[in-house]
């Protein structure tokens, strides 16, 4: 059974999208058959893995909007074994469109249709990746119900524990009212700058809050991480033996121990 995990924090610039693209491609690249669903409206991991959106003509949005199911959308990725379900600008109203029909039909499960779009393709794949928009509205609600786990980013900065209680509430809400087994798989430590002692102290005021669930992998800042995506590729394409695609490639191997080294039911 595939593990679907989303990556979620309300907080803009944590890193959502670019784990969400490298872990994606690190799990890949250790023989992980992966899906990556962009779930922003922005559409950054799709152009992050290469796609054209202006060659997309089915999307997330389609899949959250009963047009089309999860396998008529999914694209294949120039890298072997990563899989892209894409997000376009329509995905911007889709909160609106899911809490009309709410109103007018009252069978409607506006918190589902992600899920219910992406269950006839679960088991496909090892692990999808669900990049969450930075937000707590339905979008974030809908990955929330379709997943097995959530992964926190959490950038070492001073702020960094701002928001997070809200998140654990909505969390907590979603477990309660639309997905029991919803668990938090781990925190992850992202944007490290070693050198200034600020970053340190935050490092372990989040390891004394979280304990066990924070990763031992923390993802350093470096400019080519951030330049990878501008050219399309996962940092591990784009520079194979560079740092921080050996830290996201450990971050793949945590993720994998973790989830009893999971593999598809073939």
């Amino acid at each position: 059974m595939g593990k679907i995990i989303s990556l979620v924090n309300q907080k803009g610039g944590v890193g959502k999208t670019t784990t969400s693209i490298n872990l994606s491609a690190s799990l890949a690249h250790l023989g992980k058959k992966v899906l990556l669903i962009d779930l922003d409206p922005q559409g950054n991991a799709t152009t992050g893995v290469g796609i054209n959106k202006g060659d997309i003509t089915k999307s997330v949005y389609d899949v959250m909007t009963g047009k089309c199911m999860g396998q008529d959308a999914i694209i294949r990725t120039k890298f072997t074994n990563l899989y892209l379900l894409p997000s376009t600008i329509n995905l911007a109203g889709i909160d609106i469109e899911l809490m009309e029909k709410s109103r007018s039909e009252q069978s409607f499960s506006k918190n589902t249709q992600l899920k219910n779009g992406i269950q006839p393709i679960k088991d496909l794949f090892d692990f999808i990746i669900i990049d969450c928009p930075p937000s707590l509205g339905l979008i974030t609600t809908n990955a929330l119900t379709a997943s097995n786990s959530v992964i926190i980013p959490v950038q070492c900065e001073f702020f960094a524990l701002e928001g997070i209680t809200q998140l654990l509430n909505t969390i907590m809400i979603a477990q309660k009212n639309l997905n029991p087994n919803l668990d938090i798989e781990g925190v992850l430590l992202t944007m490290l700058d070693s050198r200034a002692i600020l970053c340190l102290e935050v490092v372990e005021d989040i390891r004394r809050f979280f304990k066990e669930r924070v990763y031992n992998t923390i993802i350093p800042r470096l400019v080519r991480i951030a330049e990878a995506p501008s050219h399309g590729t996962p940092i591990i394409e784009y520079d194979p033996k560079h740092r921080g695609t050996i830290a996201y490639l450990n971050l793949a191997k945590e993720v994998i121990e973790r989830n009893g080294n999971a593999t598809r039911n073939n």
